[in-house]
């Protein structure tokens, strides 16, 4: 029962990423990551599920992840760490880069905690 709650309320989480994502100057990859992850968390719930699948999604999260480190890690160097919250500055690129970067973390860690629960 755990297992469907949890794996519930990733699917809802991530159906509004995938939502929000609509309005982004490059919505299709971000709507099918996030789609996929919650797509892969809806099949957990009604337990047709692999967890092959999870843990495939989970590496291949993680390893799109590491594409955004250089501006993650630029990111980290800046003296203003508020700039995550305000708008996307063409002049900076490095707070997309950090965003997508944590976007990419949450996924990966909601498909490996599915792969690893039991049930």
């Amino acid at each position: 029962m755990k297992t469907k709650i949890f794996s519930g309320i990733y699917a809802l989480i991530f159906a509004a990423f995938t939502y929000l994502q609509l309005n982004d100057p490059d919505p299709v990859i971000w709507v099918a990551i996030y789609g996929a992850v919650a797509f892969a968390s809806l099949l957990r719930v009604v337990e047709v599920y692999h967890q092959i699948v999870f843990l495939t999604l989970t590496i291949v999260l993680a390893g799109y992840s590491l594409l955004y480190i250089p501006g993650f890690f630029e990111y980290l160097m800046q003296p203003n760490k508020n700039e995550i919250v305000g708008e996307m500055v063409y002049k900076k690129p490095y707070i997309e880069e950090t965003r997508e970067f944590i976007g990419l973390l949450m996924a990966s860690a909601a498909n490996f905690h599915q792969f690893k629960m039991k049930g």
